[in-house]
């Protein structure tokens, strides 16, 4: 496995090499001339021009991407255009709050989600089956801002039971918690619900019962363990959709978190900010992938890595 795990990662660098070429090109196809909006729109046209020279946007494109990795090998991000603030740091002060959101959400919602899946999967057909998979529907539909300000009007501002916003408090987590995690429950639920039926019509789970072995040895010994594959799968890409896709949730309940600092940056063309973020989503969903592969041998011995 340590094999495995120093080719994986060595496949990650012309990755992120890729990656980082498409999202320095996506940044400067965004509209608008950064320089002048950080200037304003009456300053003069050299107050304009030095501000560019400041930030090497009067140079080739080829050549701020160049100047740009240089300085990324270094660990440097660069300066925002907006506060004139390292961006390593001001993401890093971001990134707090979307981890506490993160790690709020995936505490219950992976745990609620497999479990559904699973007892749905065990009692298929049945009334529990049916109940289930209509909440997991329904949290599939919902959309998220939806499921937000429906939380903050009744627990925050009909009953007064939960803050509408912010994490000053444990009570402050609960709401974002639920919109962040609800859809990942309800994907969840669905997948380990296919995966476990899936697996319970295989011939080790019929010899297993041919033995005689008990019905709890059969569900969760061989066929839940070996359901989880598909899963984990699911749910790696759940995580690093979570983090990612953080900005309604910061939005609605007013958090400044990476995904709001993503939306502001881009309304005022705060291009080392914007590639910066954008870098580090990137750079988790291929670690986040790794090491879900990783887990793959951990659930199954069988599975070896060449």
């Amino acid at each position: 496995m340590g094999r495995y795990f120093v080719k994986r990662i060595l496949e990650t660098i012309p990755l992120m090499l890729v990656i980082s070429v498409f999202v320095f090109m996506f940044i400067h196809l965004i509209p608008g001339d950064p320089a002048r909006t950080l200037a304003g729109l009456d300053a003069e046209e050299y107050e304009v021009q030095a501000i560019r020279e400041e930030y090497g946007l009067d140079k080739p494109i080829v050549q701020q991407y160049v100047d740009y990795m240089a300085k990324l090998f270094r660990g440097d991000m660069g300066r925002s255009m907006k506060s004139s603030t390292p961006v390593t740091g001001l993401i890093f002060d971001r990134m707090q709050n979307t981890l506490k959101l993160v790690v709020a959400g995936i505490a219950w919602a992976p745990v609620l989600g497999i479990f559904i899946g699973v007892m749905a999967a065990i009692k298929h057909g049945k009334l529990f089956d049916h109940i289930s998979m209509l909440i997991a529907i329904t949290g599939l539909s919902a959309p998220g801002f939806w499921l937000g300000l429906m939380g903050i009007q009744i627990f925050s501002v009909q009953l007064g039971w939960l803050p509408s916003g912010g994490l000053d408090t444990w009570k402050g987590y609960i709401l974002p918690s639920f919109t962040m995690g609800c859809g990942i429950m309800a994907v969840l639920a669905r997948y380990s619900r296919s995966s476990m039926m899936e697996t319970l019509r295989e011939d080790y789970v019929r010899t297993a019962r041919a033995k005689g072995q008990r019905e709890s040895v059969v569900m969760f010994a061989h066929a839940f363990r070996n359901s989880l594959i598909q899963v984990v799968t699911i749910l790696g890409l759940q995580i690093g959709g979570l983090l990612s896709g953080s900005v309604l949730t910061e939005t609605v309940f007013s958090i400044p978190g990476m995904g709001r600092l993503l939306v502001d940056s881009i309304a005022f063309r705060d291009y080392p900010v914007v590639q910066g973020l954008l870098m580090l989503f990137a750079l988790q969903y291929v670690l986040i992938n790794l090491v879900v592969d990783l887990l793959y041998g951990v659930i199954n011995p069988k599975i070896r890595f060449d």
